[in-house]
């Protein structure tokens, strides 16, 4: 436990503070800023053992990243999927007495014995904690995105009055440095999860034109499940939503590794693509590493049946294309509305491809194209002339199904269970936002 008499230096200070405003300046990522601000805050000379600081990042599949911070063992860093549940720890926690009370502060001693007011408390005395002061900093009026968290000291004093003034003012530095981190963060999120990861650095780095765009040589993969309309019928809207997304999860999520990216989604199929060169090494390469892909979807699309089965839910069918060939990628569409996607003659053949799994009733069918760049056996189902392509085309369908790791693999994710202090933050700040939006609701009901 520390023992510090000093005052604070306000040339250390500001010193801080314009590391901050460089940093945002040059666009520093938010783990950089963080982990730079808290260990130049604690080399001015504050007594900081603790910093946890969250952010939300408005994105799709997370709600939040959280950074804990201690002068013993450094940076953690963790990122949270959305979820709905609220376990009794964070109800009893110090931020959700902040939001629930609306309040911006709360400080508070953390005595060496005697009862705690908040159960994390109990984690804090462990790290000989003394003062705790946690927070609420929203990133403007109305604003979604927004920082909370808590500083620690284990001073046997605790904080002085001149050292909350100066947190306070290092609070606001810091606000403005992450909330260019988190903007930054958050276009590269948006881009990268509704575009994918090739093409969202393609747009980021400045193809945002009408027509902007390049040829590319990949193999590709258009996927399908069948009778969907079906399902649609027969479940309703959020039972077929449901299904959809399990579906993708089994079938879908094998092709965005190992080179490959899942480029978009149409409707309850998607299109993934391998890019390569254009010789025979990089082609080869693309396309083994496509049907590999294919053979582990395989696998956790079988698992997902079986799931389903014990839940007396019908079965998922599917349809898989395969091709090489070259793929257009660029902006098309109005002059103030774009979209950036592949097309072209190796795109529209794929997708005749998957559909002849309908008429020869298999899983997989392939261009004679694609399986020359692979190893294994093929079977030749005949030769096809697909609907708006001259030439006739030999399909082919892999003979045997390669066993893969991929059968015992979880296909979709567990429900969230042991929620760590990030992840309780961004659920309150969220509600908090609910609230504020239905004033007539009871806040934080128990």
């Amino acid at each position: 436990m520390m023992t510090v008499h000093s005052s604070v230096s306000d040339i250390f200070l500001d010193k801080v503070a314009e590391w901050l405003t460089q940093s945002a300046l040059t666009g520093e990522n938010l783990e950089s800023i963080v982990r730079g601000f808290c260990e130049r805050i604690a080399a001015s000379g504050l007594p900081i053992a603790r910093v946890h600081l969250t952010f939300s990042m408005l994105h799709p599949l997370y709600d939040a990243l959280g950074f804990t911070w201690r002068r013993a063992g450094g940076l953690t860093i963790e990122g949270y999927r959305h979820v709905n549940d609220k376990p009794e720890r964070f109800v009893q926690s110090p931020y959700y007495y902040l939001l629930s009370n609306n309040l911006l502060h709360l400080r508070r001693r953390v005595d060496v014995d005697g009862p705690l007011e908040f159960p994390v408390f109990e984690d804090l005395r462990k790290e000989k904690i003394t003062d705790y002061i946690a927070f609420v900093q929203t990133f403007g009026a109305g604003s979604a995105q927004g920082m909370m968290g808590s500083w620690s000291t284990d001073s046997t004093s605790g904080f002085s009055e001149e050292m909350i003034g100066a947190l306070m003012r290092m609070q606001n530095h810091l606000a403005m440095a992450a909330k260019m981190a988190v903007l930054g963060r958050l276009a590269n999120n948006m881009l990268t999860t509704y575009l994918g990861g090739d093409a969202g650095k393609r747009v980021l780095n400045g193809q945002i034109r009408r027509g902007d765009g390049e040829t590319i040589r990949a193999a590709l993969v258009m996927g399908d499940m069948r009778q969907s309309t079906l399902y649609a019928e027969k479940e309703g809207r959020q039972a077929y939503i449901d299904t959809l997304n399990e579906f993708f999860d089994a079938i879908a999520a094998p092709f965005n590794r190992n080179g490959g990216e899942i480029l978009s989604f149409l409707g309850d199929g998607f299109l993934a693509v391998y890019p390569c060169g254009r010789h025979k090494d990089p082609s080869k390469v693309a396309c083994e590493a496509a049907l590999s892909a294919v053979f582990h979807a395989q696998g956790r699309v079988s698992a997902l049946n079986k799931d389903r089965k014990a839940r007396g839910m019908s079965e998922v069918r599917y349809g898989i294309g395969l091709h090489v060939g070259n793929v257009m990628f660029g902006n098309v569409g109005l002059k103030d509305r774009l979209t950036f996607s592949a097309f072209g003659a190796a795109v529209n053949e794929v997708q005749r491809l998957q559909s002849l799994t309908k008429k020869y009733s298999k899983e997989v069918i392939a261009s004679q194209a694609f399986a020359g760049y692979t190893g294994g056996e093929w079977v030749t189902l005949g030769e096809e002339r697909l609907r708006g392509v001259r030439q006739r085309f030999t399909v082919v369908h892999p003979k045997a199904i390669a066993g893969t790791n991929g059968t015992t693999e979880v296909f979709y994710d567990a429900a969230a269970d042991g929620l760590s202090e990030a992840e309780q933050v961004i659920l309150l700040h969220r509600d908090a936002k609910k609230l504020e939006n239905h004033p007539q609701v009871e806040k934080f009901v128990q």
